[in-house]
């Protein structure tokens, strides 16, 4: 690559950046209005129609991994999104400021966490995930997403909310306002959905000129590059006090990754994968088990423990881009 072509892609990953923060921006804004105006939690929206947009680019790179018989690359992409999710983008935010956690999100979603990740785990030990686990899988996905709604709509949780939380203007319930609202959000998904394709592409770009191989390239960059639109909304989400949608969106978005994405690819097409993806699995097992721990002994994640995470992630990157790990 020469000079020229890489401060090309060094400047399209800077555009990236700006247009992800900026639909955060508006996808956050949107979201927050319409669940306010129809009772909808934050938590309850963050865990499902926020993770689902934010996760798209997840769900496209695995399909098309999986249509093209690359199982590797698409559970690499799923599993090292759900890793840099947990650690770096929970950590990162947990520097801005200390994370308060609902009870229901400790005991409900953590739990739920937890078993996705053990159930993908298990579905993945034999190297092989069939057709008939990626239906059971998918199934297991919606059946959690109806229990969320049905839990919704029974026992609302109070949202947790700082202080300081905001969203730009009062809205009345007018036709004109839902409208803008709606144009904001999809605006707003579209932008981080393309702002982040874009991102992904130039990462991997230079990183191949660098000759890093193609598995690290998906279970580091192109993950992370994917993971980008949750980062983008988590993070403009605290910054803005919704601190239920900041952190139900990377809770939502994993359990979604395992068990709704890499469920759709595996009914279409059976997941193959190697040892080094085996290795990556357990490493996101002991990470999820360890933020649900830190998450439960004291309802918060510190910027101590946030710290601690985003080094892990670091070291998991630099092993894997080492091949020493992964």
């Amino acid at each position: 690559m020469t000079s020229g072509t890489a401060i090309v892609q060094v400047g399209v990953v800077v555009i990236a950046v700006l247009g992800l923060w900026i639909g955060a921006r508006a996808l956050v804004d949107a979201t927050v209005r319409v669940a306010r105006r129809f009772g909808v939690g934050e938590l309850t929206i963050g865990l499902t129609i926020v993770a689902m947009g934010t996760s798209t680019p997840e769900l496209v790179v695995t399909v098309d991994a999986a249509l093209a018989g690359l199982g590797e690359i698409g559970v690499g992409n799923i599993i090292g999104s759900n890793a840099y999710n947990l650690a770096f983008i929970l950590g990162a935010v947990s520097l801005l400021r200390v994370i308060p956690v609902e009870r229901s999100l400790v005991h409900r979603d953590g739990a739920a966490l937890v078993l996705s990740t053990l159930v993908g785990a298990a579905a993945l030990f034999d190297r092989t995930v069939t057709g008939v686990e990626g239906a059971l899988l998918a199934g297991l996905f919606v059946a959690y997403t109806a229990y969320l709604v049905r839990d919704e709509r029974t026992a609302r949780s109070i949202d947790t909310e700082y202080a300081d939380s905001r969203v730009t203007g009062a809205i009345p319930d007018g036709l004109s306002e839902r409208g803008r609202d709606a144009l904001l959000l999809v605006g707003g998904l579209a932008l981080v959905l393309v702002s982040g394709h874009f991102m992904v592409e130039a990462a991997s770009t230079l990183a191949r000129s660098a000759g890093v191989s193609d598995w690290a390239i998906g279970g580091t960059i192109v993950a992370a590059g994917t993971s980008t639109p949750e980062l983008a909304v988590s993070l403009v989400a605290m910054r803005r006090g919704h601190v239920g949608m900041s952190v139900g969106n990377v809770v939502g978005s994993n359990v979604f990754n395992v068990l709704g994405i890499m469920g759709i690819a595996a009914f279409l097409r059976p997941l193959a994968v190697g040892g080094a993806a085996i290795e990556t699995v357990l490493w996101l097992t002991v990470v999820t088990v360890v933020m649900v721990v830190a998450l439960w002994s004291g309802r918060r994640l510190s910027r101590t423990e946030g710290a601690l995470f985003v080094c892990s992630e670091v070291s998991r990157w630099t092993l894997g881009l080492l091949r020493i790990f992964g």
